[in-house]
């Protein structure tokens, strides 16, 4: 289904240097809507006391989309799929798993 989703997406993706190396900049650079979810959630700790409401589920959701319609953008830009994506992150973690190394940092635990 992440494959539908990137196709869907893809029909909205207007921007500058599609199919080119600033393509793939310009979605790669949309990845900054990340700090997006960070802003609301550190909200939540500041002037929520911790406590989700309805209403900010709703913004943390919205500004999730966006977030993931940048990574189906810079899918296409290097031509791969986001379920391929999705599956290759579950083997990965999957196999740190199983060698007790689902802990700690870097790439090539």
């Amino acid at each position: 289904e992440l494959n539908e989703y990137q196709a869907g997406a893809r029909k909205t993706a207007i921007y500058p240097g599609r199919g080119t190396i600033m393509g793939l900049m310009y979605a790669a650079l949309g990845l900054g809507e990340s700090g997006e979810v960070q802003g609301k959630v550190k909200k939540i700790l500041r002037d929520a006391n911790g406590v989700v409401t309805d209403e900010t589920r709703a913004k943390i959701e919205s500004e999730m989309g966006d977030l993931l319609w940048y990574l189906a953008a810079m899918s296409d830009e290097i031509g791969i799929t986001m379920d391929g994506v999705a599956q290759k992150n579950l083997a990965k973690l999957a196999a740190r798993m199983e060698q007790g190394k689902i802990k700690g940092d870097g790439d090539n635990r």
